[in-house]
């Protein structure tokens, strides 16, 4: 049950491996998930022996800088690497080189469509580049529990990009992840595939009281999460976990705690480390780097249309509603195919975009020219009669009061929400433009 008397400050930081030919300090092969065998893709650099000396990735400095700047960030003129100093299996240097308080990108931000239907700013702190750790296999050997460390991925170009705490929901959070993640995908710099691992999710989590005005003198750190919707469920537990031990008078202990998916709960791990606990200090081995503002430009101009830019692009050059633009640029790959198929025969862009939000042809297996021709071929097909679509849009009114009475007070993206639910109904048979009057028409 939800305590209305908090709310929750939340966090995020999230780890992104970069998909470079070669490792961040060293020639090794960037491959850890299509290895054959474990410990081939290493040397002794990433392996921390004795005398190897780490030389930086030039590409991954550049789209650590690309990210920074898509993520509307400043770029310092100078920066270093650091060492972070700490001992575990996985890291065989007893240190990773990272970056603490100069890194590439900071002061940023990414705007979302709350659950309220609102424009949010989450403020990004700083995107910065450090190398991955190891693996850890835990098997069983001659009929012993062992652990195992597999040192492919050992030294994979690593991003972060650490948010502000300006989160304030599951929903929120949720949102800024996926957004983060699609605007990572049109770079082009990661294939950011969770389930691999390649991209991870760790929220920072408290709780105050509702009309506090100062952040909790504490946070719950969740590692390591790979998915959207189990950083939902882990950030709802937690919330709630930490507004019952608020309740009783105590404050939730500072520590690291994991997410246990078949308990629907998180475990404690370790207590949380400060910053001073990693002894950071400059990497001795790596000059620092320092840009010239040409450079800094060059690299803006390397960006390619970001989600945003596209679907309000979309909607002035195609016609478009803001629904179908939405839906055709969540994916960079079913944009670029709506593009070239507009290409083709630019006067039927909205039956294109149609075809391809309700799935009528498979864009995987049919070209865009094939696709322009399957569209004439069914040209005839029936559309939805104008009644049919009036009592459906009557119903949703009906059943969706909030978003009706947020769109009359002015919350002009609650919209997409009624015509999502048209189409729903419809199956998408509706066109969205013109459900998209009638709704304006019978809220005014």
């Amino acid at each position: 049950m939800i305590n209305n008397n908090y709310i929750p400050v939340i966090g995020l930081e999230i780890h992104v491996e970069l998909k470079t030919v070669s490792k961040m300090f060293c020639g090794c092969k960037n491959d850890p998930f299509g290895a054959e065998k474990p410990n081939i893709y290493t040397c002794p650099v990433c392996l921390g022996l004795p005398g190897a000396l780490p030389v930086p990735n030039k590409k991954a400095v550049e789209w650590c800088v690309k990210l920074g700047l898509a993520l509307n960030c400043r770029i310092p003129l100078f920066s270093k690497f650091d060492r972070k100093n700490y001992f575990y299996p996985d890291l065989p240097k007893g240190y990773q080189i990272s970056q603490y308080d100069q890194p590439f990108a900071i002061g940023g931000w990414l705007e979302i469509n709350s659950p309220q239907y609102i424009r949010k700013k989450i403020g990004i702190t700083r995107v910065h580049l450090e190398e991955d750790t190891g693996k850890l296999l835990h098997a069983q050997v001659e009929g012993k529990k062992v652990t195992l460390i597999d040192f492919n991925r050992s030294g994979i170009p690593l991003v972060e990009i650490v948010t502000e705490p300006d989160v304030r929901s599951s929903e929120e959070a949720r949102l800024f992840l996926k957004k983060l993640y699609q605007l990572i995908r049109f770079l082009d710099i990661a294939d950011a595939d969770m389930e691999k691992g390649s991209m991870r999710l760790e929220p920072n989590v408290s709780v105050m009281l509702k009309n506090s005005s100062k952040l909790p003198p504490y946070k719950v750190e969740i590692k390591n999460i790979n998915s959207f919707s189990f950083a939902k469920k882990a950030i709802d537990f937690e919330v709630k976990r930490h507004t019952d031990i608020l309740e009783q008078g105590k404050i939730p202990v500072q520590e690291t705690r994991g997410w246990d998916e078949k308990k629907s709960q998180t475990v404690s791990q370790r207590s949380k480390e400060e910053a001073q606990d990693y002894r950071y200090f400059p990497e001795p081995d790596i000059p620092p780097i320092r840009w010239t503002e040409s450079q800094i430009s060059g690299f803006k101009s390397q960006i390619p249309e970001l989600p945003d830019m596209k679907i309000k692009r979309f909607m002035e050059e195609y016609g478009l509603s803001g629904y179908d633009a939405n839906i055709l640029t969540d994916k960079k790959e079913t944009a670029d195919y709506f593009e070239k198929a507009v290409k083709a025969s630019p006067k039927i862009s909205k039956a294109i975009a149609n075809w391809i939000i309700n799935k009528k042809a498979d864009i995987t297996k049919i070209s865009p020219v094939e696709l322009i021709e399957l569209i004439q071929e069914k040209s005839q097909v029936a559309a939805l009669p104008a009644g049919d679509l009036e009592n459906i849009i009557d119903k949703v009114i009906r059943d969706n009061p909030k978003p009706v009475a947020d769109f009359r007070a002015g919350k002009d993206t609650a919209i997409m929400f009624l015509i999502g639910a048209v189409m729903r109904l419809t199956k998408g048979q509706a066109d969205a433009s013109a459900a998209r009057k009638i709704l304006e028409g019978k809220l005014k």
